[in-house]
């Protein structure tokens, strides 16, 4: 019988939350799929999916699901699976309305090791665009109801992984 185990793994820009995230997932020992939310849309972004590129083994599986994320989550193998991120998941829907119920559930029931990569946005400058505002609110409240399903919630800050401990009061 395979157990679950979900890992949540926050960070800012920068923060080095995708290294950390990939070393819990080749630290389980099978097979890693990579699941892909983001996709290239200027050179700034080429840059930084080749150096993410860069540093996984090549015996990853590497599925570019862009928004369709649940259905690669249900479809993925049986073994580790790293989502990066939420942030680029949650933008790829029109003003933010993505399927979290379904999300929730593929997370809940999916078997093996799951490692879920999402923007901290909470400890930045405020967005100054309405559209912003409703994008950090959005990931926010994502960011609470994954974490709230995961057995372990990681924020990276500045390469520093500062585990954080289950809510002492309990279920919301």
């Amino acid at each position: 019988m395979v157990t679950s185990r979900l890992v949540l793994v926050l960070g800012g820009t920068r923060s080095g939350k995708s290294e950390v995230a990939e070393r819990i997932a080749a630290a389980t020992g099978v097979p890693v799929t990579y699941l892909a939310t983001g996709s290239s849309d200027s050179a700034g972004m080429d840059e930084r999916i080749g150096r993410h590129q860069s540093r996984r083994p090549a015996s990853w599986a590497t599925v570019e699901c862009g928004a369709n994320l649940t259905d690669a989550l249900a479809a993925a193998p049986v073994g580790t699976v790293l989502i990066d991120s939420l942030g680029t998941w949650l933008a790829a829907h029109h003003d933010f309305e993505a399927n979290v119920p379904a999300l929730l559930a593929a997370l809940q029931s999916r078997p093996g090791t799951t490692v879920v990569v999402s923007e901290e946005v909470g400890l930045s400058v405020h967005a100054p665009t309405e559209l912003g505002r409703r994008f950090v609110d959005a990931i926010g409240s994502l960011n609470q109801l994954v974490a709230a399903l995961a057995d372990d919630v990681a924020l990276v800050v500045a390469g520093r992984t500062l585990w954080m401990p289950a809510d002492e009061a309990g279920p919301r």
